[in-house]
């Protein structure tokens, strides 16, 4: 069983379509019209070892806020549907990831209750054309669509590229630890019952 979903999501201000599937190879296909998210969504991909198409066009004549934030809901939204009824899962990843001088940890619970505590302060208000303040509304967008409590907390770095890759591939790691299956889970794990 593959777990995929396509996500196609139109607005005034953006057009996006979207495949994934949590059980790929990490190969990617992404256009978003901001030449460094493409770069941080195949690190994402990469790393995480997901299948990845994303297609967006997007009103970057206003700025980047709009696309980035739409990215995030959708790629949420994806992750939400191609994780399924969760049965078998882990539910629970992490990872701190060294990128260079930056290192960063992301936790991740997939428990349909959306949390998100971000604690990382950029010194550039740009990388390439993406405002660094946009990488929390990214996440932001990402944990409340996919239900997901996600925790992201740069515990050091100089150097603004590093840090951003690192948050996006410790995202990466963490997102596949948690919808990886556990042969011992055989049905969600809750004492609830149910997510």
């Amino acid at each position: 069983m593959t777990r995929s979903s396509n996500i196609k999501r139109k607005t005034k201000e953006t057009d996006i379509a979207l495949s994934l599937s949590l059980d790929g190879e990490g190969t990617s296909e992404i256009e978003t019209g901001i030449g460094f998210l493409n770069h941080m969504l195949e690190g994402f991909s990469r790393h995480g070892l997901f299948d990845l198409r994303l297609q967006v066009k997007g009103d970057l004549h206003v700025d980047a806020h709009h696309t980035v934030e739409d990215v995030g809901i959708v790629l949420g939204s994806a992750i939400k549907e191609a994780a399924g009824d969760k049965k078998g899962i882990k539910r629970y990843g992490s990872c701190i990831l060294p990128m260079d001088d930056a290192l960063c940890l992301c936790a991740i619970d997939l428990s349909n209750r959306p949390y998100f505590v971000y604690e990382c302060s950029f010194t550039a208000e740009r990388i390439g054309e993406m405002d660094s303040e946009l990488f929390r509304e990214f996440f932001y967008a990402v944990s409340y669509s996919a239900g997901m409590n996600l925790h992201i907390k740069m515990l050091s770095g100089h150097n603004n590229h590093h840090m951003a890759e690192a948050m996006f591939k410790s995202f990466a790691k963490a997102l596949d630890e948690a919808v990886c299956f556990d042969g011992r889970i055989k049905d969600v794990l809750s004492t609830k019952g149910s997510l």
